[in-house]
Parts: C-alpha cells; structure tokens; sequence
C-alpha cells in the first residue's frame, strides 16, 4: 500500500510540475506577443515613410526592403493581421489592412511559386478576420496566377525559373518550400488535381530514406524525369537544410488538415521523427543539420515549433508538443526575444536567411517573426 501511495504521489507531483512549466510557458509567451505587439506598431510608424515598401530584415543597423515581388512581402502585414486577432486591438487591424494593400499587385505575378506565402499569409489572414470579398477576390487571382506554372508532365508547380540557357527543359526546378504554396490553392478549390499531385510527386522525389528533404529537385519539363537533386541554400547537397526540413514538416501537416488524406500525415510524423533526435539542447537548430559552420537559425524553429503544435492536435503525441515548448520557451528568452525598440523593430534575434550566399546571417527575419507569433497563438489555444 505505501509503495502504492508514493507512486500516486509521484505521478501527482510529475503532472503538478508539467501544468507548472506550461503555465510559465503561456505566461512567457503573452509577454513575447505584447512585446511583439509594440515591435510591430513601432515598424510600422517607420514604414509609413517608405511608400509600397515592407520590412523583409534589419541589417548592418539598418532595416531592410522588400516591395510586392518580393516573396516575404506578406509576412508583415500577416503578422499584424494574427496580432490583431490575439488582441482585438483596432489600430492592429487599421494598420493591417495598411500594409496589406502594398502587397496586391503580387496577384498577377506568374513569375513566381511564392505566392502563397506572399497572399496567403496577408489576404487570407485579412478575409478571415473580416469576411471581406475584396480580399477573397485577390486570393483567388493569386491562386489563378499560380496554377499557370505547373507542369502535368512533371507533376509539380515550377519554383525557380530557368537558368541554364543551354538545356533549358532540363532545368524545372522545384524546391521544398513550394509545399507550403499549396495552402492557399488548397483554401480557393477546384486545384485538387495540381495540390495532390505536386505533393505526392514531392514525396517520390524530394524525401530520402531517413526522411530529410533535398532542397531543390531539377526535372526534365518534357519527359518529367528527375534530372538533379541539389541544395541552394544548406551547407551540401546530401545535407539537411534546417529551413526546408521545417517547410516540409510544416507542408505535410498542412496537408493533411487541408484534404484529410492520411498520406500526408504519415509523412509530416516521418520528418518530425526524424528531426527531433537532432536538435540541439535548446530546440533550435543551427541553419543546417549536418553543417559544420555553427549559425542558429530562429526562423526554422519557429516554423517547427507551429508546425509540431499542429501535428499534436491530430496524434495526440506528447513528444510533439514537448518539442515544441523547448522551443518556445528559448524563442521566448532574452537570447532570442528582443527587447522592445532594439533589434529594428523585428522580433527573433538568430536568424539565417541564406548563408552559402553570404546573406542575411544572424539577423531577424520577417518570417520567422510571423511562424513565432502564429505558433505562440496556437499553444496559447491548447
């Protein structure tokens, strides 16, 4: 009976201290979001000078561009957009619905695979919130534009533009990111046969068999064979890119929420049980697994640590949201939260944009700005 007793108390103490942790977890992440509350309304007194620009990174001390082409241009005016929500703040929302008219243009651009991340994360934030047509309407020329760069033969929407004018059919190059396109073709319908098929073709061919992704996949736009499997921005081609990992788990989890097949949620359990043995101690991965070069990279945790949340919601695995919280709480802590009115108005410290290209290494990233705030948002809803 006593060993019977100790044990209940035990276990009572073990869950006593876990509700502890998360209560301190959701205290420390209401603090993050005034904080970014504040960072956001600060940025956008300073863009209010630079007409049909938006904060992409802050830089040499000083705050970087981008314009409606720019495939970060949504993530600022979304961000606005989920603190609104969190807050219920008007002048959020009047600022939102600000900076998200500079990204319109981006509807007709059939240059690029980034739309998604462009509209979606602006516009689709906006019409959920508000049920305004204007922006459904955008939403769905966004989508139109889109669906113009997917090849049947290949099976995939094209990412990259061509590069080599020499065998230019041999160069349609598809990346990992272009998963998380798919949300907003997914949300508009009647994009069934190009969503299913870009990502089971992306399964084929971008996955090893431990389930890291390469992050470029070049095939033949005539004959849809694989021609080239490649990195751009990690450290090797046989190496995992922290970012594209985190785009991949986060794409398949979206996926399966968008269809309900259960292919995709096998695959997003796949990548996360892979990349959660890897992570170093505090949960934030350096920008590359397998890099010897040591540069965390904020923005990929924060991608991860949203999609995790998710991918609990539909396994009820623990170690899931576990992984998570350890994220969290160190996005959450002084050495990766700015304080406010410091690091160019941007949330995360310890980004990696593109280190092989020598750019936008250790500094925030509208990005990972937006996924922290998005995945706060959701372990607050827990």
């Amino acid at each position: 009976m006593k060993k019977i007793l100790l044990f209940s108390a035990l276990m009572v103490a073990v869950m006593l201290s876990g509700c502890s942790e998360r209560y301190e977890l959701k205290k420390d992440l209401k603090q993050a979001l005034k904080v970014a509350v504040e960072q956001n309304k600060q940025q956008a007194a300073r863009m209010d000078g630079f007409e049909g620009k938006l904060p992409r990174t802050f830089e040499k001390g000083e705050v970087k561009f981008t314009d409606a082409s720019g495939w970060v241009c949504g993530f600022f005016p979304g961000s606005l957009w989920l603190l609104y929500e969190h807050t219920g703040d008007e002048e959020l929302k009047t600022l939102a619905e600000k900076y998200t008219r500079r990204v319109e243009s981006a509807k007709d651009d059939k240059g690029t695979h980034d739309l998604g991340f462009m509209v979606f994360c602006s516009y689709g934030n906006a019409y959920r919130l508000t049920g305004d047509e204007y922006y459904k309407g955008v939403i769905e020329q966004a989508a139109k534009s889109l669906v113009t760069r997917y090849n049947p033969t290949v099976g995939c929407i094209r990412s990259w533009n061509t590069h080599r004018k020499e065998n230019p059919e041999l160069d349609f190059m598809v990346i990992i990111d272009n998963m998380m396109n798919l949300e907003m073709l997914e949300w508009v319908g009647g994009y069934d046969e190009i969503t299913r098929s870009h990502a089971y073709t992306t399964i084929k061919n971008h996955f090893r068999d431990d389930y890291s992704t390469y992050h470029v996949v070049a095939y033949n736009e005539q004959t849809g064979e694989v021609v080239e499997k490649r990195t751009a921005q990690g450290f090797s081609d046989d190496s995992a890119w922290a970012r594209g990992q985190a785009w991949g788990l986060y794409g398949y989890t979206m996926m399966y929420r968008m269809t309900g097949d259960e292919t995709y949620l096998t695959q997003a359990v796949k990548i996360a049980d892979y990349l959660i043995p890897r992570l170093p101690a505090d949960a934030v991965p350096n920008w590359d697994y397998d890099a010897e070069h040591q540069q965390k990279d904020s923005s990929s945790a924060s991608i991860m640590a949203s999609a995790l949340i998710e991918l609990y919601g539909f396994t009820q695995n623990e170690t899931y949201l576990a992984t998570a919280e350890r994220q969290l709480r160190s996005l959450s802590s002084e050495e990766y939260l700015a304080k406010v009115g410091e690091n160019g108005n941007f949330l995360l410290k310890h980004g990696t944009g593109h280190l092989p290209g020598k750019s936008e290494i250790d500094v925030p990233l509208s990005y990972g700005d937006y996924y922290f705030i998005e995945a706060a948002m959701r372990y607050l809803a827990l």
